[in-house]
């Protein structure tokens, strides 16, 4: 799937306060701070800020609404995660996040995002167990590969595997993905494509 046009359309703190957005199918992206998620967003879709990117974990703060060639929208949600954050910043971000999977009528599937070098974190394994409680199909994006020895991948790999068999609402395919080296972007698009079909 080769995206043509990509326009920002809102930002919000609510999913509740986005509901005269044009209602279209979404597709969302989250995953740990400093995951590599606005990275990834602008390769996938060929624009250098469309997302920002920040050496600052945790500044997506919003949920951010792209619309992609007329007919669809990227979602962008705030990381987690992140240590330097206050309690009530977490709470607030639990609420966020929760509200939009389970009163987002439009959403197709969730891309949730691993470090290739960590794997699953606990606080992946909560936000699984949240999209399992709303019903929400999720597939696993593994960044930053060309960060980490296959040798060494494999195990996390493994491991990953393990956990994430205990998820019915995963998808069973997982894709590895690096930026800087252009790897598996292609199955990504066509992974997006195949929503959509």
């Amino acid at each position: 799937m080769k995206i043509k046009n990509v326009k920002f359309v809102t930002s919000s703190p609510s999913i509740k306060k986005v509901s005269l957005i044009e209602k279209k199918a979404e597709y969302a992206f989250i995953g740990r701070s400093n995951v590599g998620k606005s990275s990834l967003i602008n390769f996938l879709t060929g624009r250098k800020s469309i997302a920002r990117t920040s050496k600052t974990p945790g500044r997506t703060r919003e949920i951010n609404f792209f619309r992609i060639d007329d007919n669809k929208h990227l979602v962008d949600l705030p990381g987690y995660g992140y240590a330097q954050v206050s309690k009530k910043e977490r709470q607030a971000w639990f609420k966020m996040v929760k509200d939009y999977f389970f009163y987002s009528h439009n959403l197709r599937r969730v891309f949730l995002l691993i470090d290739s070098r960590h794997g699953l974190k606990p606080s992946d394994i909560d936000l699984m167990k949240i999209l399992e409680e709303a019903a929400i199909s999720f597939q696993l994006i593994f960044t930053k590969y060309d960060k980490i020895k296959p040798i060494d991948f494999e195990e996390i790999k493994k491991n990953t595997f393990n956990k994430l068999s205990l998820f019915a609402n995963a998808f069973p395919e997982v894709i590895v993905t690096s930026t800087k080296k252009n790897i598996g972007i292609e199955n990504l698009r066509a992974s997006i494509s195949k929503i959509f079909v």
